[in-house]
């Protein structure tokens, strides 16, 4: 909405299967189960493409694939990722599926022919890699070099150090987490800044910056002078361990709550929308340039 751009989301199934173990079956619902999850965030179908590379792999998008492909060594996706004899080969080709969609000439629908409209990716650092690689390779292809913008990943309930998945559910709030289970995972699992006694911490004070449920309060209010009056009075030992953990059950309950309502709104043919390369979305002056 800010840039008023086309927004295109890659759904790497095929990842999935190759990295994770899953069958095709399962890593292809996982993807129409994330294109509602997108949706419900509030994308809308006339600016957003969301594509599983299981339905999409053809056309401009496989050339652009083989183009990459070939001005890549072994030697360099070995160095850059680990890959070694025993690597199965749709791992090693999987990055050239991963560099095609930072080329507008992907996607004829939306961009045409054209060859010089940048592209801006938001990724995880662990995804940067990836497009290091393909920055190198894209002027080779006469494409722009692509943008990255590296998101901050929450930390685990129990703190920096510690491993979060799905695998613990202890260790996150998950989207379908009920409020009731919210409220308890950051009252037993978040990991406290606070003291060990409430007088010790009118005394001394707590630390947010270690504080988790503060941390998690920094990625969901907006509004700087709160979080910064929250890190203060916490030093301070004005505020509790017991309220901060209140105020981020307060303010997570409302984020997931309104996220599930949202959801549960989404239709067969919102998802059908989004997917669909033809979908009317109002970019045709950009593919004439």
């Amino acid at each position: 909405d800010v840039f008023d751009v086309p927004l295109v989301v890659q759904l790497t199934d095929d990842e999935k299967f190759l990295f994770r173990g899953l069958t095709i079956d399962e890593v292809y619902q996982n993807s129409l189960n994330a294109v509602r999850e997108i949706a419900a965030v509030g994308f809308k179908p006339e600016k957003t493409f969301i594509f599983s590379n299981l339905d999409y792999m053809g056309g401009a998008f496989y050339r652009n694939i083989l183009q990459f492909s070939r001005q890549v060594t072994f030697s360099q996706v070995k160095g850059t990722f680990g890959f070694n004899e025993s690597t199965c080969i749709g791992r090693i080709h999987f990055p050239g599926i991963q560099a095609a969609p930072a080329f507008c000439s992907s996607f004829p629908e939306i961009f045409g022919t054209r060859k010089d409209i940048p592209c801006l990716i938001p990724c995880g650092v662990d995804q940067d890699p990836y497009f290091r690689l393909t920055r190198d390779v894209s002027v080779r292809m006469k494409h722009k070099k692509p943008s990255l913008i590296h998101g901050r990943f929450l930390p685990a309930l129990q703190g920096t150090g510690s491993k979060m998945g799905s695998s613990i559910p202890s260790s996150a709030i998950f989207m379908d987490d009920t409020a009731a289970k919210i409220k308890n995972k950051i009252n037993r699992y978040a990991f406290s800044g606070g003291q060990t006694s409430l007088e010790e911490h009118r005394e001394l004070g707590g630390n947010p910056d270690i504080d988790v449920p503060y941390l998690y309060l920094t990625y969901f209010i907006d509004d700087d002078k709160e979080i910064a009056d929250l890190a203060d009075g916490y030093r301070k030992g004005e505020i509790t361990s017991g309220e901060m953990k209140a105020r981020c059950i307060k303010v997570l309950q409302d984020f997931v709550g309104a996220f599930q309502e949202r959801e549960r709104a989404i239709t067969e043919q919102d998802v059908k929308n989004f997917m669909d390369p033809q979908f009317p979305r109002p970019f045709e002056s950009i593919s004439k340039k």
